[in-house]
């Protein structure tokens, strides 16, 4: 039997890293090209005896290479997670995080329908779309209207449009996602609940190298500067994330968007409460006007009825564990 053949493209980052351990866990011989700016860092060989796993350097602004590369692997799946992702980076860069995110979308398309392969993308999208919403929207559901605020946001809004037109008018066999805020080991420190626990731990070795130590009665104390951490967020867990990717690259309808959330919104400020107290440190959290985005969202909760309905997805790692696995994966890489 020929193996399913995945093509994913930002396959170095995170959620690269993470599609990658779901596939494994398939335990079926599967055949997947990486593509991205970089080769991935992490250990690839734990992969090998069901995973046939090949990696080429690719700018996904570079049509001709792309051409060549989709030409030669003839992909059944792609999951295309190559993005500026940070929301932060588009407002400081905005032409750049807009022109390269559609861009690199209009590319995968276009020679997907040059090339005529049969094969099936899973568009990645995000909650940034929704924009800020009344109490009465909540939860978001994927037939409301958009109202995107920041240049990634207008940016996922352009990429969805895209793909309309290509699977309305050529056939091109497109899922899409908007995602909400996912989190878990491994992810980059760029991020605000990795890089709260980064500064957490780093409270607490700070005082364990001056002799001060952890005691119920004297709990080591600290600050951190943040944005407005009374933001709600809906925060999933990425394992969870990936095996609904999985789940729609699979059985999902082509044309259809989809929420990936937990239907549960934490307000910044829980999280880092919950990191503190994990850590064993009382957090004191400080504003910094510079970390404050212009015009965030103030609210963004998700309702997952839909994929729940259609294909029994549903989160199922309670967001403390995914905070104490994210602290773990975080004093490893600082030891």
């Amino acid at each position: 039997m020929n193996c399913k053949r995945f093509l994913i493209t930002g396959c170095s980052g995170f959620v690269g890293r993470h599609f990658l351990n779901c596939l494994y866990e398939k335990k079926q011989q599967m055949d997947i090209l990486g593509i991205d700016m970089k080769a991935p860092t992490f250990d690839l060989d734990r992969y090998a005896d069901r995973l046939h796993f090949s990696f080429c350097e690719v700018n996904l602004l570079d049509r001709d290479r792309l051409y060549q590369v989709l030409a030669e692997f003839k992909p059944q799946y792609i999951l295309h997670l190559a993005s500026f992702s940070s929301v932060a980076y588009s407002w400081q860069h905005p032409e750049d995080s807009f022109v390269n995110n559609t861009n690199i979308f209009l590319n995968l398309t276009s020679v997907l329908k040059e090339l005529q392969l049969p094969c099936r993308i899973l568009s990645v999208g995000s909650s940034e779309e929704y924009g800020n919403v009344s109490d009465a929207d909540l939860p978001l559901r994927e037939d409301m209207y958009l109202k995107p605020v920041s240049p990634y946001a207008v940016a996922r809004v352009s990429q969805e449009m895209l793909a309309r037109v290509f699977v309305d008018n050529y056939g091109l066999d497109i899922i899409l996602t908007r995602s909400f805020n996912h989190i878990g080991p491994w992810q980059d420190e760029r991020f605000v609940v990795p890089s709260f626990i980064r500064r957490i731990l780093n409270i607490l070795d700070e005082a364990s190298n001056s002799g001060s130590g952890v005691s119920d009665t004297d709990p080591v104390k600290g600050e951190i500067e943040t944005g407005d951490v009374s933001i709600v967020r809906d925060f999933v867990d990425v394992r969870d994330v990936v095996e609904a990717y999985y789940l729609l690259l699979m059985r999902g309808t082509a044309g259809e968007i989809y929420n990936i959330c937990s239907g549960h919104g934490l307000t910044l400020s829980d999280i880092v409460s919950q990191i503190g107290e994990l850590c064993g440190v009382q957090v004191h959290t400080k504003v910094n006007p510079e970390f404050v985005r212009p015009n965030d969202n103030r609210v963004v909760i998700g309702s997952y009825d839909k994929i729940a309905t259609e294909l029994g997805w549903q989160p199922i790692i309670p967001w403390k564990k995914t905070l104490s696995d994210m602290i773990d994966c975080m004093k490893d890489k600082m030891n």
